[in-house]
């Protein structure tokens, strides 16, 4: 089919643009952490039984597959959803997708630190730093309240993404053979378990869930869609297209953000929304030029070919 990645890109980004706007529906009845972890309970159990079909590999089996897990469920499940969680109590769903988007820019930036092969250009160093001017056009923060309720939401989710990017970064650090499936199911699992424990640590209880139709709704969404089907077109797309290209689906995630979060819960995304984007998205550029510019060539060229 010939629109097949285009289409499929697409519906990666409509599942998860449209989470930021399911978790802020779903904070309404749920304690944050906890919300994050029942979705992980749900989606973990999913992920395990793919896993356990597409590859023969269902478990971890060496010391450093078990690290792979370790790390990936520490930080790029549970660090990162608790922190996503919390802070966007306080944030619209747009603004917490465009903070998010900053991710591919902060791993490039904790590649740097812990990569010894990974080198950046003068222009690699222009593109962190417009990636952090964005950040800070869009929180905006008052001079004379700084440590304002919106300013701490927005700082949690940044390090929200700041614990995903340096999750992905030591994850590459650790030689493990292990199939992304059943790493990805591990850590699914691996990370609620932290969750469940942060949340009982935190006072959050089953008691303060208010199981209304909405609720359940946006849990089963999360899972569903934005967990299970969602990884699902991720994998098929990393297979096809390479981590460059899959990794611009973090831009297209805070349009659908502004989009759904404006249609179902009425948030309207502000020009500095809008700004902050552009600015983050300009960084980006700026790092993976090389990449992007090699990524078109090859799109070229095999679109030629298939004339």
């Amino acid at each position: 089919m010939r629109f097949r990645n285009p289409l499929l890109f697409l519906a990666l980004a409509l599942a998860w643009g449209s989470a930021f706007t399911a978790i802020k529906a779903g904070l309404e009845f749920f304690p944050p952490v906890l919300f994050a972890a029942l979705r992980y309970d749900l989606a973990g159990v999913l992920m395990f039984g793919y896993a356990a079909y597409v590859t023969d590999r269902w478990r971890p089996r060496s010391r450093s597959e078990w690290l792979l897990v370790a790390v990936g469920g520490t930080l790029m499940i549970a660090a990162y959803h608790a922190f996503l969680f919390v802070g966007e109590q306080g944030t619209t769903s747009a603004t917490a997708a465009v903070i998010v988007s900053l991710s591919p820019i902060l791993t490039t930036g904790f590649a740097r630190a812990f990569l010894p092969e990974e080198r950046l250009t003068t222009l690699g160093i222009l593109g962190l730093l417009v990636g952090f001017v964005g950040v800070g056009v869009l929180s905006d923060p008052d001079p004379n309240d700084v440590l304002n309720a919106r300013t701490i939401s927005m700082l949690l989710v940044f390090l929200a993404a700041a614990a995903f990017a340096l999750g992905s970064v030591l994850t590459r650090r650790i030689e493990a053979e292990l199939p992304i499936e059943t790493m990805e199911a591990w850590s699914m699992l691996v990370g609620a378990v932290v969750m469940h424990a942060t949340s009982v640590a935190l006072s959050e209880s089953m008691a303060d869930v208010h199981w209304t139709g909405d609720a359940v709704l946006s849990l089963l969404y999360l899972v569903v869609v934005s967990s299970a089907l969602g990884f699902l077109i991720y994998f098929d797309l990393l297979d096809r297209l390479g981590p460059i290209e899959i990794n611009l689906v973090s831009y297209a995630t805070p349009v659908v953000a502004a989009m759904t979060g404006l249609l179902f819960l009425g948030e309207t995304p502000t020009p500095l929304t809008a700004l902050g984007f552009a600015f983050i998205l300009s960084g980006f550029v700026l790092l993976k030029r090389d990449a992007l510019r090699n990524e078109f060539v090859r799109i070229r060229s095999s679109g030629r070919r298939s004339e």
